[in-house]
Order: structure tokens, then sequence, then C-alpha cells
């Protein structure tokens, strides 16, 4: 199943191109900037793929963008997306608002489904239905007065550059809270009963809750960090309702960056990135009363801790491991050639293009029943490859190649994968 993040990530890094100056007497006069990328691509699942991303910058305000993209293909399966975010009340506001609105139908799409969700399970194991899915979020940031928060106050929340002025939360980066509200939904059309074992995930056709986040992001750029770090913690909640349980789960996400400076006239910049990502469900094995009976506070896989798709395990679909704990780890070295001709080929020339990027990556990763680092170590599965990411128009677009144990995948999507 494709990740929402394909289409969603834009909006967070959408570019930023008024001083901050301008902010110091009252909103600025402005005009609002807009770019829109047509894009066509074919892979097994999705077939002929053809689309168009547009992104408003300085939409209604001039820190905050809007950004739609949709795409159809010739099996018949359609998406869309429609985000918005940097919205704040006043000047002197912390808070920054934004919301994201999804919804697909997919046709003939394989899914792995129960025990096919597993860390033992065999590419063999997938089953073809159609499916509708959708997500909903709203999110609400809170803008911490520490760091570089206590000086820029809600811009540096959206600025893309800052100078690293420290180690820990209160010297240095941006530190937010962050509430999520969300729904989100997947029911099938001809789902193959009677094919699938079940693995203890709820059933539900639909959750909603509250995702709650803090976010220390002490890199020195969101769109290609050299330096620094960014922690990422969140705790999701579902309250359950008359026909599903109530659940959590934690997560970490952790990332760090090293600048290996330039080498000669061949690169401009060379860097090492890292990241660790482990999360838990921990109301798996309590149980809840639905409908007069005794079941597990469980998610639905969808909704749980899962692994596959644009940034774990690459070469694996969305959502291709999934169950009650997971850990994975990726390690990309990202180059700039000195050689730069994209601003003179058809089509990328209509645009601002300041930098391209090459990259060779390799995560590892494992979902388990427990959370238990020994077993998560355990027959990890990997993934390898190699990308190209570009800026465009301030959206880093990347095409990846990735090759693992069990199949090759070619993805073109936006934002870089931590």
């Amino acid at each position: 199943m494709p990740n929402i993040k394909l289409l969603k990530a834009a909006a967070l890094v959408a570019a930023f191109s008024h001083p901050i100056s301008a902010f110091a007497d009252g909103w600025p006069t402005w005009e609002p900037d807009s770019a829109v990328v047509p894009f066509i691509f074919s892979t097994d699942a999705m077939g002929l793929s053809i689309g168009m991303a547009g992104v408003l910058k300085g939409a209604g305000q001039p820190q905050a963008a809007l950004l739609g993209a949709g795409l159809v293909t010739d099996k018949g399966t359609w998406l869309g997306y429609l985000g918005a975010s940097n919205y704040t009340y006043s000047l002197e506001s912390r808070w920054l608002f934004g919301a994201e609105l999804y919804a697909a139908e997919f046709k003939q799409f394989d899914y792995f489904l129960g025990d096919a969700t597993g860390n033992g399970s065999s590419a063999e194991d997938k089953v073809v239905a159609d499916a509708s899915e959708s997500q909903y979020r709203l999110s609400m940031r809170y803008v911490l007065p520490i760091g570089a928060g206590a000086s820029r106050g809600v811009s540096a929340a959206f600025v893309p550059g800052r100078k690293l002025t420290g180690h820990v939360p209160w010297q240095s980066g941006v530190s937010t809270i962050e509430l999520r509200p969300f729904y989100q939904s997947r029911e099938f059309a001809n789902l193959p009963m009677g094919e699938i074992a079940p693995a203890g995930f709820s059933e539900a056709s639909s959750v909603w809750g509250l995702e709650t986040r803090f976010d220390w992001d002490n890199r020195n750029n969101t769109r290609n960090p050299t330096d620094g770090s960014r922690s990422q913690f969140s705790v999701s909640v579902d309250p359950g309702g008359s026909d599903r349980p109530s659940w959590w789960k934690w997560e970490l996400n952790q990332s760090w960056f090293w600048n290996a400076g330039p080498l000669g006239e061949v690169f401009d910049q060379q860097v090492i990135a890292f990241n660790v990502y482990t999360g838990d469900t921990p109301s798996w094995n309590q149980t809840d009363t639905v409908n007069g009976h005794e079941v597990f506070r469980r998610p639905p896989a969808y909704a749980g801790m899962r692994l596959g798709g644009l940034y774990r395990l690459r070469s694996f679909a969305s959502g291709r491991y999934a169950d009650r704990s997971a850990l994975s780890y990726s390690l990309e070295y990202r180059i700039l050639p000195d050689w730069q001709p994209l601003k003179e080929w058809p089509v990328f020339e209509w645009y601002d293009v300041p930098w391209w990027q090459w990259v060779a990556f390799a995560d590892v990763g494992r979902v388990a029943g427990e959370y238990d680092l020994a077993e998560l170590h355990r027959d990890m599965k990997w993934s390898a490859g190699g990308a190209i990411r570009f800026q465009v128009e301030g959206v880093v677009v990347r095409t990846e190649m990735a090759w693992g144990s069990e199949d090759s995948i070619f993805r073109v999507m936006i934002n870089q994968p931590f």
C-alpha cells in the first residue's frame, strides 16, 4: 500500500522566500508564489501512473503553504491529497496549524494481511484485492521558547536554514510539541476470504484518536542537512468505540548527520546520515470489551507498527511487515556533484533547481511480537539501493531504486527520508 507521505511531505517543507524581518511590524505585503509539477511513472503494483503536484507558497499568510497532489493509473487506481501547513493566528503566537486530507482507491493491489505481515512470512503470502483508504489529520504545533525558538519565536519552525548553537534542546534547534488528531480507514471490496490467517490485529475498518509528538529539530538545514540531529518521540492513542478496542503505541525516530566535506572538484559536499527508528504497542496483550466480547487492545495492521515503504526497508512494499513492535536502521551516503546540468535540461529549466544529490543507502529492520531488543536484532530484513534527489521550487524530490532479499522497487517521492 502506498504511504500517504508520498504526497504530504512537501507541505511541511514548502519554500519560505520572505525575509524574517518583514514580520517586525505586522503582516507584510507579499505575492503568493506557486509551482506545478507533472509526473509519470510505472510500477508493477500501480501500473502506468500519471499525476500532478502543485504548491502555493504564501497562501493567505506569507509563511503558509498549500499542497495538492493526485494521480490516476491505467489499472483504475486513483489517489489524491490536499494539505495546508504553517498557519498562525497572530505574529506573537507560538502556535502553527495545519491539516491533511488523503483518499485513495486501489484496484487489484498487493496486500499483506494477517500472518503474512510477520517477520517469517513470504512474498508468496500476499493477496490481491481492491481497497478504499483514507486518512485525515489536523496539526497544532507549539514552538517552545527554548533554543532558536527563544529568540526567533514561531518563525524558527519554518525557516529552512539555521545555525547550530549547541547539543541540547535548550541551547540549539527548534523544539515543538504537536497535537495531531487523526482518522484513518481501510475497507476491502473483494478480499479473498478464507485465505488470510489471523495474526491478532484488530479487524476495525477505521480508527481515530490523537497523536502527541515532541520534536527537537537540531539540523542546520531542513531540506539538505549536513550537520546536527533530529529527535522525535510520539504517542498515539485510540480511545476505542462500540466496534473497536482502545489501544496505544509509542514511536522514537532519531537521526544524525555528519559533514565529510568536499572532494576536490568532484564533489561539492559529502554527508553521512544515520537513522534509528523503533516503537512498541504496550496495550497489545491487554483486553477490552467490544460488543460483549473480550478482545485484545490492538490496532488494525494499517495503523500499527509497520516496516517497508518509503522510509524504512525501502525494497519492500509499504506495510509489508507489521506486528506489536518494530526496529530499523538506515545509513545514507549523500553527495552533491560539482557537475549540475539540470538547469539546462528540458522541463527542469522551467523551475528553480539549485542542486541535485546522489545517494547510496542501506536499511535493516524487523518486527516482532514483543519488544525484545535481542529478538528485534535477529533475522533482520535488509534493503540497499541508490537515489537521485533534487530541490525543485523549495521541495525535495527523490527518485530511488531499492533492492532486497525479497523484491526490488523503484519509487518517485517527495522529501528526504530522514
